[in-house]
């Protein structure tokens, strides 16, 4: 059975099409639960999708800071505090950053394979994992509710690049 995967980072293909299709993905999602994907929202959504590497609140606030003098650490926490619940974007706990949900459609229990090297964040969406976690846990009389499962390592362009003496 294959799974996706899907690299949130730097990959040959067009940049300005990938945000804006992360975009109006994040629109009609909103429409159709009826969510309010207000403007401060779509451009915390914006600023993670664009910088296709983890992001910080504070890189996102600093952005926002330089547009609008009104931008304050509480706005953007509940945006990505939004964007999270509408499943449009992951925060990864281990670099306390955020990173775009490539399949934000169908809710799933994020696996990620994070490059200590490029910070190279790849997304897998494996439910056979998900189950295995929710399987064990529940053999030990646990109810998992969230699984966010962060792996380090090194991406296989970190891994083969020479080695600068």
């Amino acid at each position: 059975m294959s799974h996706p995967v899907t690299t949130t980072s730097i990959l040959p293909h067009d940049h300005r099409d990938c945000v804006q299709t992360a975009l109006q993905t994040a629109e009609q999602l909103c429409q159709r639960r009826g969510l309010r994907f207000t403007a401060t929202r779509r451009r915390v959504l914006e600023l993670v999708w664009d910088s296709h590497k983890p992001i910080g609140a504070y890189d996102i606030l600093e952005t926002l800071g330089r547009e609008s003098a009104s931008a304050a650490p509480p706005t953007v926490y509940r945006a990505l505090d939004f964007l999270i619940e509408a499943g449009l974007v992951h925060r990864l706990d281990s670099l306390n950053a955020f990173v775009g949900c490539p399949d934000p459609a169908s809710r799933h229990a994020g696996q990620f394979l994070i490059c200590t090297c490029c910070r190279t964040v790849t997304e897998l969406s494996d439910p056979e994992i998900e189950q295995l976690i929710a399987g064990k846990a529940a053999a030990g009389g646990f109810l998992a509710v969230r699984q966010v499962l962060e792996i380090e390592g090194l991406c296989n362009q970190c891994r083969t690049a020479p080695q600068s003496a």
